[in-house]
């Protein structure tokens, strides 16, 4: 408490304007990278509190996240970029500029273009749980980028910390000097300052001439109501100001500049960014879809001769569609999502229909977690009762023609008779997990038909696992049936490796005969009649009983594959038989049963919507 104590005394430097004139060799660019809750955002807040850009009276926890979402979950969607002012033991004035990054894999691109706008990271490693999954993994991109690396051990307060054990683990699995790690503890405000030194001293300072043609990184931007998009960039050669024309080297736009600056915890107006600097750039964009993450930015009248490294198209992996509840909500969707796609450049939507379900939008997502945070988002910022579909990949048919095609949606789904070969994507993943659970977790695998399985025992009673298998099988709910089965102890991390031929069907239900498109699924045939029979079981606890028989039923193509039966009511037409011949109740019986055979004909089923949610949801439940 005593270095809390400290921070809190901390008085912010009065001299930021004139730090901004720093030196070239006064700047570290650097990020802090880390898996999921290990403490990213908490170390963040206490370099921002030792520094002073924030006072006591502003100050609360998760500085850099901004959404409601992000705060309640703690975790980090959108990258933030910050500049810390810092006076080191050596008496110089530095600017730090800290580019936040989210930590989930669903963004790593984003990820890779924040460390691509730096020299240096800061690896942080939780003393209780050692090296997890997306620990290596974001080690790896930072060693792409030739970036120098900090071990930072974290939480050495906590009872369960075991320093020695993660510094072997350094030294083993990560393959980094365990002698140059910091120990801090980021919640009680311990080796704040070691770590401040440790940047200044071991980080490189950026290198590129302010004379040479301006070559500046795109590694996020934001929509601002009123001044359209925030670009967020890192300027490797020459430099920018207000009136200067700017140009987007991927599509070749030209846009006016209005305004450059740093960012402390608001935005700082500056005359220019030079070499080095880490900044903003208004220039009214007017959404965020005109902004590409990893684009190059330079002037019209003297462009850089090549963009920089490392730009590609993000493409999404994951497809879902959302329909209203209600089908009067149609154009308040088709409002909203136009307002959340200024927000969220990688979100991509289009028209879709449902005999079931109405009209509706076909959506693209980078993973789970952003087809979940879009859902939460939709649902809380614009007050929206929505469903959403199965979600579905892209799967790539060969037809014997020799044309290839992709498909995303069941509706698009080709001919049977003229398919030559169908491939579905498979990733390669990570686990990281205690020994205890590594049975439960190969059978786990080997149920989502996991391949080329390896292991490497990286410490006493730990294991990583490696296992290739189809996207399709952990986008339902491996990952939460991962995590239930290591009791939590487990971290997971996956990156799409190929297409692999398999054999794919289209599985419809069907309820009185009729097909329910808003259900039908791309699916492995051998996972076809569990799914089926899934989902007919859902359907029969959710539809209610008519006075005729409904049949519920999963097929492939002609054939039924799994079916269940809502039985009828039955009216007792016998009743008013008192004694008599049979043939009197047998004809009462025949008649009824004639008439429950022409309403079954020209009678309708009216599936209510909490029957298409339990479907839906079932694969998380």
């Amino acid at each position: 408490m005593i270095e809390q104590e400290k921070l809190k005394d901390k008085s912010p430097p009065n001299h930021w304007r004139a730090f901004f004139n720093t030196l070239m060799e006064n700047i570290r660019n650097f990020s802090i990278i880390a898996h999921i809750d290990h403490g990213k955002s908490t170390l963040a807040d206490r370099l921002i509190q030792f520094t002073g850009v924030c006072n006591e009276r502003n100050f609360q926890d998760q500085m850099l996240d901004n959404m409601d979402i992000e705060r309640e979950r703690g975790i980090t969607i959108k990258s933030n970029a910050i500049s810390l002012p810092y006076r080191a033991k050596d008496g110089k004035e530095y600017i730090l500029n800290l580019i936040d990054t989210p930590g989930h894999v669903d963004f790593s691109y984003e990820v890779s273009r924040s460390l691509a706008s730096c020299e240096g990271v800061l690896l942080l490693i939780d003393a209780a749980q050692g090296v997890q999954a997306q620990t290596l993994a974001n080690l790896y991109l930072a060693m792409e980028h030739n970036l120098t690396v900090i071990p930072i051990i974290n939480k050495i307060d906590l009872p369960s910390a075991d320093v020695d054990r993660v510094l072997e683990e350094i030294d083993s699995e990560l393959g980094l000097d365990p002698d140059t790690h910091i120990k801090c503890s980021a919640k009680e405000g311990i080796g704040i300052e070691e770590i401040l030194e440790a940047i200044v001293e071991r980080i490189p300072p950026p290198k590129g001439d302010a004379s040479n043609p301006l070559a500046a990184l795109i590694f996020d931007a934001k929509y601002d109501s009123f001044r359209g998009t925030i670009i967020h960039c890192r300027v490797f050669e020459g430099s920018v100001k207000a009136g200067d024309i700017i140009k987007f080297m991927y599509n070749s736009t030209t846009y006016k500049v209005e305004e450059v600056g740093h960012f402390l915890l608001i935005r700082t107006k500056r005359e220019k960014l030079s070499t080095g600097d880490v900044g903003y750039i208004i220039a009214g964009v007017k959404t965020v879809a005109d902004v590409r993450t990893g684009d190059t930015i330079t002037l019209q009248e003297r462009p850089c001769a090549q963009p920089l490294p490392g730009f590609k198209e993000v493409k999404p992996v994951v497809f879902a569609s959302i329909y209203p509840i209600a089908s009067d909500d149609y154009q308040d969707l088709a409002d909203s999502l136009e307002k959340y796609k200024l927000n969220d450049a990688s979100f991509i939507y289009e028209k879709d229909s449902s005999a079931a379900l109405g009209q509706g939008f076909r959506c693209g997502f980078l993973g789970l977690l952003h087809l979940d945070i879009v859902q939460e988002r939709l649902e809380r910022e614009f007050d929206l009762s929505i469903i959403l579909s199965v979600p579905s990949v892209r799967y790539r048919f060969t037809l014997r023609d020799g044309k290839v095609i992709y498909v995303d949606n069941p509706a698009h789904y080709p001919d049977p008779a003229e398919i030559a070969k169908g491939e579905e994507p498979y990733i390669r993943a990570a686990m990281m997990l205690p020994e205890r659970y590594l049975g439960t977790v190969m059978k786990l695998c080997m149920e989502k038909r996991g391949v080329n399985s390896n292991m490497t025992y990286t410490g006493p009673g730990r294991v990583e696992l490696s296992y290739e298998m189809p996207l399709a099988e952990v986008i339902f709910d491996f990952y939460d049936r991962f995590k239930s089965v290591t009791q939590g102890y487990g971290s997971f991390d996956y990156d799409i490796i190929d297409y692999r031929e398999s054999n794919l069907v289209l599985l419809d239900i069907l309820v009185n005969s009729e097909k329910v498109d808003a259900l039908s699924q791309i699916v492995h045939r051998d996972r076809a009649r569990a799914r089926g029979l899934l989902a007919c079981d859902r359907l029969k606890d959710e539809i209610p009983r008519q006075m005729y028989k409904i049949a519920i039923q999963g097929a492939i193509g002609g054939e039924i594959i799994a079916r269940s039966t809502i039985s009828a009511f039955r009216k007792d037409v016998t009743a008013k038989c008192y004694g008599g011949d049979i043939t009197r109740k047998r004809k009462l019986l025949e008649k009824q049963k004639a008439g429950k055979k022409r309403m079954k004909m020209i009678g309708s089923v009216s599936i209510p919507q909490s029957a298409f949610l339990a479907v839906l949801k079932s694969d998380n439940d």
